[in-house]
């Protein structure tokens, strides 16, 4: 009797379920943290607050950043796994196109996560401890505050797209000409996401700075990634 859960598909099962467990985490924080937790922190006291960052934050923040790499890790190991099993030209077909744009998304979602927001994050927390010990804040927390949250609103820009492009590569029947040139679908769509990268690295809120405006400029971020490829594929 074969077990379907020890057979290969089975494998790549188990892959996604992990991904989706640890995305529906990870992304579940980053939501609470955008729409909910921010909006509070406003209209919250200071010493209210310096005891959510001290207590409740570096909780969450545990969950947040071992969500991010747990999908990281099985959403790579998908793409090894079924590239491994099914053939590498996957990859230059609508599938590939769609997946590894969501790919590309979710990869520097991730590493904003470990690389700007946690280390950042780390500086906010220890300042709200040293208040609640009756000291006082540390000079760099208010900007380690903005840098994090530049990152994490380009962060929840990027879900818009990625979640789209991710469930379309399995489930949107899009189409390529038989002579596209892959390269140049992917050129404009990679300059778009890097120049946005940039902007979470050393750029402004601008438009991010309001939950709306995070929201409007994802979904408009998700129309244009794919009209381009519904325009040059």
């Amino acid at each position: 009797m074969e077990i379907a859960i020890l057979t290969p598909a089975g494998s790549q099962f188990i892959l996604r379920w992990i991904h989706l467990l640890a995305g529906v985490t990870w992304i579940g924080l980053l939501y609470y943290f955008n729409f909910v937790q921010g909006e509070w922190f406003k209209e919250t006291e200071a010493n209210v607050k310096n005891a959510a960052i001290g207590k409740l934050v570096p909780r969450a923040l545990w969950w947040f950043r071992w969500g991010a790499m747990f999908t990281f890790v099985s959403g790579l190991a998908i793409l090894l796994h079924r590239g491994g099993s099914s053939g590498w030209e996957q990859f230059k077909s609508p599938y590939g196109v769609l997946i590894l744009t969501g790919a590309l998304l979710g990869t520097f979602m991730f590493l904003n996560v470990w690389l700007i927001i946690w280390p950042n994050q780390k500086k906010v927390i220890a300042s709200a401890e040293q208040v609640l010990k009756g000291g006082a804040a540390l000079p760099e927390a208010a900007a380690a505050g903005a840098k994090g949250l530049l990152a994490s609103r380009t962060n929840t820009l990027f879900s818009i797209p990625m979640l789209f492009f991710m469930g379309a590569a399995s489930h949107l029947p899009v189409s390529f000409i038989a002579d596209v040139k892959l390269e140049h679908l992917a050129l404009p769509m990679i300059a778009i996401i890097v120049l946005l990268e940039l902007n979470a690295i050393r750029g402004k809120l601008g438009p991010l700075a309001t939950i709306k405006g995070v929201i409007h400029c994802g979904l408009l971020l998700t129309i244009v990634l794919y009209a381009i490829i519904e325009v040059l594929a």
